[in-house]
């Protein structure tokens, strides 16, 4: 690869509205970087800025509204720490990964956010984001705690979710990175880690980055960098032809930069062989928006339904005993100490909760309920119709919106149902990853010096809560080791050889766009890394993979800017697949806690397998590893050694 900047040559661009500075160059030099600026990077940013270090975020998008959780959230779950709590941390940590997880969690990770996320949200309520019912809409409801004037969700009794009004988040978070002198650096997509001496495996000591509408190229220089991008999307499923690009857990921007550009540094990644099959249509916007329809689950929950005749359906406890009564669905049950949320494979599905009858699709086979089924808000207390469809429904980012159309339509929750739209399976193949990522220690930093982790950078990483304690913790961990960090040295061989890699598509007067190539790559996973595998089907996709990446891959084109950050991104989702099949290879076992399912090795989880499976790159070699769930240790004494204020 040609290391040589001033040889490169560039097409002229198609009609584009803004100055085209492809080759020109910027350099920034911090403290601290943070690569993504969602809920987990502002934290991080703003709590490594508290220590008097110079910080910097950068985002492809403006970051008042970026990431998964950019648009809105309603609920923080996770907080057992919060005054009203009747859980203990410790227990609300560890329960749930022994009845529900099979141990397969990331306990550091759970255990920092049932310790931090109430001071977390407390940061938010301090920034001006309302988390209480001050204006005493739902005094006397059961899900309001009078001292405090929280609103809890899910369970009324030990109060471990705390509604919210999250729209108002990101908001917040961008005015206090912007009150503390963060730099915020915006429409950058950040394409590559530094290491010392250009050399992988090595002190991350900064970043490259492209300009999505200008093409100038960035050089960030950092004594420690935190790494705070989302799982990626797109990798089994695409379309930008149809309506909706609704991401499960965030945009379909979300396109695995942040694991691609670690996987090349030499990071160490576990459950990347996780996935689950897509029953809402994943980012192509097929089948109900989420949330966005009539629904007893999540927003909705603990909404009643009732089928086309007003007959309602009936309810279980997660033992699958009957319940009768809305205040059942809303406290534990006999001989359980907490309800808490733990998704299961299927979307809309939650075993650990009280849900309604299992076996309700057959029951509609057979006549006993009638189709259409609606969510009866206006069969609810009027403190649950309220909060589920004025708060909850208005708050959620995927569905304000909704809210919005639906309230401008006349649509009256003391009146309406609202229709329940069958999810239905996606076709063969469609799958999604379940939060496969960095291997993190209790400092929350990667194998690699310098670099640390937050959001779903981290493996098992999933929900605001989490993001926003992880940020945290990963921000004052970055920060105490900048303090006492030496200078980073950048390599300006490894820098041109990434100028060289990112421009390469608009030098080419034509060939294939991103969306052919993405589409390509998303077939290849559906047909040989689908919801079934074989040792013989997944060689036969990492190899057609390989002839990608040698082959359509080097004819990908570019017209301008945005294109280009298209085309960075297919690549980048292809490094993701090909981690992807590594790593399903290399777990020579079915495992339904994983959702992982292998035909030529059909034993669930039996004991030798009862481990994390890492893997790195390595020069040219992809090296396989093993964790053992329990590489926590003892969760109190780790979090008391390792918290930095």
């Amino acid at each position: 690869m040609e290391d040589n900047q001033n040889s490169l040559t560039f097409q002229e661009p198609i009609e584009w509205p803004y100055p085209i500075r492809y080759g020109e160059e910027t350099r920034v030099n911090v403290d601290v970087l943070v690569l993504g600026g969602g809920l987990s990077g502002c934290f991080a940013a703003i709590n490594a800025a508290r220590k008097g270090l110079k910080v910097a975020v950068v985002d492809k998008s403006p970051i008042v509204h970026s990431g998964a959780a950019g648009s809105g959230v309603d609920h923080w779950m996770d907080c057992p720490s919060n005054p009203a709590s009747k859980v203990d941390p410790e227990e609300f940590t560890l329960e749930p990964v022994r009845k529900y997880k099979g141990g397969y969690a990331n306990v550091i990770a759970n255990y920092i956010t049932a310790r931090d996320s109430w001071d977390a949200l407390c940061e938010l309520e301090q920034m001006g984001m309302k988390i209480r019912d001050t204006d005493d809409v739902f005094k006397g409801a059961p899900f309001r705690d009078e001292a405090t004037k929280l609103l809890f969700a899910y369970d009324y009794e030990t109060r471990t979710c705390i509604r919210i009004w999250g729209t108002g988040m990101k908001p917040s978070l961008h005015k206090e990175c912007k009150r503390l002198g963060v730099q915020l650096y915006e429409r950058i997509m950040v394409t590559s880690l530094l290491t010392e001496g250009g050399r992988p495996g090595g002190r991350v000591v900064g970043a490259t980055g492209v300009h999505t509408r200008t093409g100038e190229f960035f050089v960030f220089r950092a004594k420690a960098s935190v790494l705070c991008m989302a799982t990626p999307e797109r990798l089994w499923i695409f379309s930008s032809e149809w309506t909706g690009l609704v991401g499960r857990d965030g945009p379909p921007a979300n396109a695995g930069n942040g694991h691609a550009m670690a996987w090349r540094a030499g990071a160490e990644f576990a459950r990347m062989e996780s996935s689950s099959h897509e029953e809402w249509g994943g980012s192509t916007g097929i089948g109900a928006v989420l949330f966005g329809t009539g629904s007893n689950f999540a927003t909705w929950y603990p909404c009643t339904i009732v089928d086309a005749e007003g007959k309602e359906v009936p309810w279980v406890d997660r033992e699958g005993n009957p319940i009768h009564t809305l205040e059942e669905r809303t406290k534990p049950g006999p001989g359980q100490k907490f309800l808490t949320l733990v998704l299961g494979g299927g979307e809309g599905k939650a075993e650990s909760m009280p849900h309604l009858i299992p076996d309700l699709p057959e029951r509609i086979r057979k006549g006993e309920f009638k189709l259409p089924l609606y969510a009866d808000l206006p069969g609810m207390p009027e403190y649950e119709r309220r909060v589920i469809f004025g708060l909850m429904v208005g708050q959620e980012g995927h569905t304000w919106p909704v809210y919005r159309n639906l309230t401008e339509a006349g649509f009256d929750p003391d009146k309406d149902q609202l229709q329940v739209y069958e999810i239905g399976a996606a076709p063969p193949g469609w799958r999604r990853l379940r939060y496969g990522g960095l291997v993190v220690d209790w400092d929350l930093r990667s194998n690699l010096e310098g670099l640390y982790a937050g959001g779903q950078s981290i493996f098992d990483g999933i929900g605001v809560a989490h993001a926003s304690s992880t940020g945290r913790w990963a921000g004052r961990s970055a920060a105490a080791y900048a303090q006492e960090a030496p200078e980073p040295i950048i390599d300006e061989k490894q820098v041109n050889r990434e100028k060289t890699r990112i421009y390469a598509p608009i030098q080419r007067p034509d060939g294939i766009n991103w969306k052919e190539l993405q589409a390509g790559i998303a077939k290849v996973m559906q047909d040989y890394c689908g919801d079934t595998k074989t040792e013989e089907l997944m060689a036969l996709g990492l190899k057609t993979l390989e002839e990608i990446r040698e082959g359509e891959s080097r004819t990908l084109f570019a017209r301008t800017p945005h294109e280009l950050m298209r085309a960075l991104e297919v690549l980048d989702i292809l490094t993701c697949c090909e981690m992807i099949i590594h790593a399903s290879r290399a777990r020579k076992a079915s495992n339904s806690w994983l959702h992982f399912e292998r035909l030529d090795f059909p034993q669930d989880d039996p004991p030798e397998w009862r481990k994390w499976v890492t893997l790195r790159l390595e020069g040219e070699e992809v090296r396989v590893g093993e964790l053992a769930l329990d590489y926590h240790g003892d969760i109190k004494k780790n979090y008391e050694t390792h918290k930095k204020e």
